[in-house]
């Protein structure tokens, strides 16, 4: 025996099997159901589970958009708790933590689409979701906003925009009057 050859010599190979049925006996497709039972009910069934399971699928799609659509609740939350822990004095804390609050709404606003994008699917409505994600973000762009603006970091008042206005014009003037030199 050669070394590297299989005990039937040529081409076959070793451990091989012949599934093939040359035998007249009966086979299992001969054998009649039994009583209640179809073949169309099989196939039924596996119709019917694979549409629970695409239902069971989108249902969880949907509720995962969801909570995705509520988690800047959370970061509000959050964020107001900790402006209010830095005080209302300018800082590098405080406008740190200012900036902050009013980049990350931002930054989720700008990539509303990639953030839903594997719930989507044809039985999944994700317009609620989205308009209560952009709604969340907006809300903690107004908390930081309104820090910006507790801080007197925003020119709200006349006296801020002084620089920008021109002079005064002279309404009336004098003239005359009595030197007072010796």
């Amino acid at each position: 025996m050669e070394k590297g050859k299989g005990v039937m010599g040529g081409g076959g190979r070793r451990w091989a099997v012949d599934f093939t049925d040359n035998s007249t006996s009966h086979s299992s497709r001969d054998v009649p159901d039994p009583p209640g039972f179809s073949r169309a009910s099989i196939d039924q069934d596996d119709s019917s589970l694979s549409r629970q399971k695409k239902d069971a699928e989108s249902n969880w799609k949907s509720q995962k958009a969801w909570e995705v659509a509520q988690a800047p609740f959370k970061n509000l939350l959050m964020m107001g708790f900790m402006m209010w822990m830095a005080g209302n004095t300018v800082h590098l804390f405080s406008i740190g933590i200012t900036f902050s609050a009013l980049w990350q709404p931002i930054s989720a606003l700008q990539g509303v689409g990639k953030i839903f994008e594997p719930y989507k699917d044809n039985k999944v409505d994700l317009l609620g979701p989205k308009l209560l994600f952009i709604a969340l973000n907006l809300g903690g762009m107004a908390l930081g906003i309104w820090k910006l603006n507790s801080l007197g970091l925003l020119p709200t008042h006349a006296s801020d925009w002084v620089s920008s206005l021109p002079p005064a014009q002279e309404v009336e003037y004098s003239g005359g009057g009595v030197s007072l030199s010796y």
